[in-house]
C-alpha cells in the first residue's frame, strides 16, 4: 500500500472523529468528493494483515450506526468485498485475521433486522400481476386474461411475501452463515440505485470468484489467490443474480456477464433450482450484442409503451395502396410482353386444316376458295385478340396468304 493512500486513509479516520452532530450531514455530502479515499479503502480491505484494517471497519461501523443514509450508502458500497474477504478467509479456516470484518457485518445485519424503535421487521413484498401493465410487458400482448387485477382482489388472490422476523446474531458460524450473507446482500440491492460503478463492478469481479474458486473454471479465468471451494446457498446465489442483473444495464455489461456465466456454472454444478431458474430468465432476456453506453455512463432497457392514441395498422387497407396494387396489376402484363418479345423468337405453326386437297369444278373451286377466306379472316381476328401474340400474328398471316395463293 502507497504513502498516499495510507494518509488519505488516516486523514479520513481522524476528520470523523472531531465531527459535531450538527455537522455530519455536511460531511456527508462531502464525502464524494474525495476521489481518492474510496480506492484506498478499497485496497484496506484486501489487506487481511493490514493494521489499517480494524479501525477503517470501526469507522464504516459507525457510518451506518449515524443513521445517515448517505453515511449508510457510503458503507454498503464495500460490501461485496467485505464479504469476499470473509469468505476467503472463512474457507482457509484463518478467522482469526477476519473478526473485525465478522463484527462489521454483524453490526449491519444486527441494525437492519430492527426498526427505530427496536422492534423486529417483517419485510413483504406483493407478487406483481401480469394482468396489470408495467414497463416490462403489456396484458394486451399476452392474450385474453380471464382472471384481471379487479377480479383478483375481489377474491382475494393477490400474493404477498413476507421476510422476518429475523434473529440477532452474536457471531456467524456455518450453520448461520448465508443467512446473514444473503440478507446482507438484499440490503445492498435495495440501494443499488445508489451505489457507484466501481461498487458494481466489484461486485460482478466477487460474484465471478466465489462462484468459479476451487473448481476448473478458475484456471479458465485465471484468478489468483484463494484456491479453496465456497459452499454457497441458493437463496445467496439469487441476491446475486438480482445485482448482476442491474448492472447489466448500468455501465458494466462486460463484468455482469461474466458474472451471469460463472453464477449459472456453479448453479447446474449444484443443482440449485431457484439460481438456475433466474440465471436462465436473465440470459434469456438479454439482447443479442452489448448496449450502446449513454454520456452518464448507464445503459437503459427498451420499452414498448402502448401509446395514448389509436394507431393506423401497417396493413391497412387506403386509397394509395389499392391504387398502387392497380399500377402493379397493370403493370405486369405489360412487363411479360416485353419479356416476350426480348426472348427468343419461335416461329408459329401453319394450320392447313382448313385447306382442301380435292378436284372439284369452276363453281365449286370458287365457292371453296370464299369459305377458306372467311374461315381464314376469323382465324386473323382470333390472332390478333391476344395482346401476347402481336408480335407472331404478321408472320402467321403472311405464311397462310402465301399457302393460299399456292
Amino acid at each position: 500500500m502507497l504513502a498516499v493512500d495510507t494518509g488519505a486513509v488516516e486523514e479520513w479516520l481522524s476528520e470523523f472523529k472531531t465531527l459535531t452532530e450538527a455537522s455530519i450531514g455536511d460531511y456527508a455530502s462531502n464525502l464524494k468528493d474525495k476521489s481518492s479515499l474510496v480506492p484506498a479503502l478499497y485496497k484496506v480491505i484486501q489487506e487481511p494483515h493490514s493494521e489499517l484494517l480494524e479501525p477503517v471497519c470501526h469507522q464504516l461501523f459507525e457510518f451506518y450506526r449515524s443513521g445517515e443514509e448517505r453515511l449508510q450508502r457510503f458503507t454498503l458500497q464495500f460490501l461485496p468485498e467485505l464479504i469476499w474477504c470473509y469468505l476467503t478467509v472463512a474457507a482457509s479456516r484463518d478467522l482469526q485475521s477476519s473478526g473485525c470484518i465478522e463484527a462489521l457485518l454483524l453490526g449491519i445485519y444486527n441494525l437492519e433486522i430492527v426498526d427505530l424503535h427496536g422492534q423486529s421487521k417483517v419485510l413483504s413484498f406483493t407478487i406483481p400481476s401480469l394482468a396489470k401493465p408495467s414497463v416490462y410487458h403489456e396484458p394486451s400482448s399476452i392474450g385474453s386474461m380471464v382472471l384481471t387485477e379487479g377480479a383478483l382482489s375481489q377474491h382475494g388472490l393477490s400474493k404477498v411475501v413476507y421476510s422476518g422476523p429475523h434473529p440477532q446474531r452474536e457471531m456467524l458460524t456455518a450453520q448461520n452463515r448465508f443467512e446473514v450473507l444473503s440478507f446482507l446482500l438484499l440490503c445492498y440491492n435495495a440501494a443499488l440505485t445508489y451505489m457507484p460503478t466501481v461498487s458494481l463492478k466489484s461486485l460482478c469481479q466477487i460474484c465471478s470468484r466465489i462462484c468459479v474458486c476451487g473448481y476448473p473454471r478458475q484456471h479458465v479465468r485465471k484468478y489468483k489467490g484463494a484456491k479453496n471451494r465456497i459452499p454457497v446457498s441458493p437463496e445467496f446465489m439469487v441476491q446475486m443474480l438480482t445485482g448482476i442483473y442491474y448492472a447489466f444495464y448500468n455501465g458494466e455489461w462486460d463484468p455482469a456477464r461474466k458474472a451471469l456465466d460463472d453464477v449459472l456454472y456453479r448453479a447446474q454444478l449444484e443443482l440449485y433450482p431457484e439460481p438456475l431458474l433466474v440465471a436462465n430468465a436473465i440470459k434469456a432476456s438479454l439482447p443479442q450484442g452489448a448496449l450502446k453506453s449513454t454520456k452518464d455512463g448507464t445503459r437503459r432497457i427498451q420499452v414498448e409503451i402502448t401509446p395514448t392514441s389509436s394507431r393506423i395498422s401497417r396493413n391497412a387497407v387506403t386509397s394509395m395502396s389499392i391504387r398502387g396494387h392497380r399500377w402493379k396489376r397493370h403493370e405486369q402484363p405489360e412487363n411479360s410482353v416485353e419479356a416476350s418479345e426480348l426472348s427468343i423468337l419461335v416461329i408459329p405453326e401453319i394450320s392447313v386444316t382448313h385447306v382442301t386437297v380435292e378436284r372439284t369444278g369452276n363453281g365449286e373451286k370458287g365457292r371453296t376458295q370464299a369459305e377458306n377466306d372467311v374461315q381464314h379472316m376469323q382465324g386473323v381476328q382470333e390472332t390478333t385478340a391476344d395482346p401476347r401474340a402481336e408480335g407472331r400474328g404478321v408472320t402467321e398471316i403472311r405464311r397462310q396468304k402465301s399457302m393460299l395463293s399456292i
